[in-house]
Formats: C-alpha cells, structure tokens, sequence
C-alpha cells in the first residue's frame, strides 16, 4: 500500500470522514489526491503523521497505541490492544531515522484499525 493509502486509512481509525471537514481530521479529495488535513486553533493545517513527529503522537494518544522499541533487533513497534484479546501490531526496522520508523508504525497500525472489515 502507498503512504497516500496509508494515511487515509489511519485518518478514518482516527475519526476522519472523506469531505465532511467536521471533527479534527478531514479528509479532502482533489484532482491531486487526497489531501489531509487538521484542525487546530482556529484553522486547518497539512496533517501528516508519516513527517510531523506531533501528528504521529497525536494519531498513537488518541487511537491508544503502545509503541515499543526493541534494541536488540533494531526495530520499533505499534500495538493497539482490541476487545478479546486481538491486537493489530505493527513492526518497523529502524535504518538511519529512528523518528520515521516510529511514525511509520504508528501509521501502519492506525491503518489497520481503519482497514474495513
């Protein structure tokens, strides 16, 4: 899947809704792509949690993920415990930027959660 994809399953796991614009993340169609935004104090901004360390945060507080880092293997995780036991986990070898494995994991586990069912 590409990040594109990526990021509009993750803003659906976070609330979003394709051209509604209501809530905090709003999802928008163009000639382009799809482009995502936030709204925060008073106006909408670029939300990107696969770049912006705050977006990702946000995304992992609010959908309840645990992030792991794993020394041993040189890798991250992100894990969101579901009813009954299920977990959506997702792993991210860390290369050259520990930051942007993270915020990938995080991502790719928003992603599950967003996936349909």
């Amino acid at each position: 899947m590409n990040d594109n994809g990526l990021l509009e399953l993750a803003a659906k796991a976070a609330g979003a809704r394709p051209d509604e614009g209501q809530g905090e993340i709003g999802l928008y169609f163009g000639d382009d792509g799809v482009t995502f935004e936030v709204f925060e104090a008073g106006a909408w901004r670029y939300w990107n949690p696969l770049d912006d360390d705050g977006d990702a945060l946000r995304l992992a507080v609010k959908l309840k993920l645990d992030i792991n880092s794993y020394a041993s293997t040189n890798e991250v995780s992100a894990v969101q415990h579901r009813q009954r036991g299920n977990y959506e986990r997702c792993f991210e070898r860390v290369e050259d930027d520990p930051y942007a494995a993270t915020r990938r994991a995080i991502v790719r586990a928003a992603a599950e959660i967003g996936r349909p069912e």
